[in-house]
């Protein structure tokens, strides 16, 4: 295969990659950013892409981010890869203030009050969630009696919470992206094309000129 790995990656490695990326978090910061300039489409329509996918960072569907992200740009016309791209607002260093911040608006809308080191253990209770899940669909199938008691806490402690209150949080970061990312996106796209506009323009001089020696010779 063309895109095969030389080395293959141990599950270590990958997570450990997973959390800081090869090269560091501005270099990828920086590829992102290159590929969101090279993107096609309007200034407006990758702006409205890369917001679609920062508010998704602010949802509780984890594992679902692109499959979110990539159903809202379709719905409202935006630039689907910019919106994949978008999602990785939603990463190691920002998990834990999203979460926060996401829990913190969404029991103040319900009228109660987290736990306050809540937030540190969302992973391990997202991952328990995950495998109850499994293993009562498991158990759906088996004929076996399941057990929801977590589940149900987990709805009412920190799923229902976080959804409800990531879209205050969502929306705002979503609008400041897009208010940055529209005209940085125009200045880079009116560049390239003076860039070209010069290239060709050389190209045609260049062209002119060798016709010019051809006949005068």
């Amino acid at each position: 295969m063309v895109f095969k790995r030389r080395e293959k990656r141990g599950l270590h490695r990958a997570l450990w990659e997973w959390l800081y990326p090869k090269g560091g978090w501005a270099r990828a910061y920086s590829y992102i950013k290159h590929r969101l300039r090279r993107l096609p489409g309007t200034p407006e329509e990758i702006a409205r892409g890369v917001a679609i996918g920062v508010f998704t960072s602010f949802t509780p569907f984890y594992g679902l981010h692109f499959f979110v992200a990539w159903v809202l740009a379709l719905v409202l016309r935006a630039n689907v890869l910019a919106s994949l791209l978008g999602t990785f607002f939603g990463n190691p260093l920002t998990y834990i203030p999203i979460g926060a911040t996401a829990l913190g608006f969404g029991h103040a809308f319900l009228g109660k009050r987290p736990e306050s080191d809540l937030h540190f253990g969302l992973g391990e209770m997202f991952a328990r969630a995950v495998t109850e899940l499994a293993a009562n669909i498991a158990a759906f199938f088996s004929q076996t009696p399941g057990d929801w008691t977590y589940l149900v806490e987990f709805w009412h402690t920190v799923f229902f919470p976080w959804m409800i209150g990531g879209v205050v949080p969502g929306v705002i970061s979503g609008l400041v992206i897009y208010a940055i990312t529209v005209p940085a996106i125009r200045v880079y796209k009116n560049r390239r094309k003076g860039q070209l506009a010069a290239k060709f323009a050389e190209i045609r001089r260049k062209t002119l000129l060798k016709r010019e020696d051809d006949s005068g010779a």
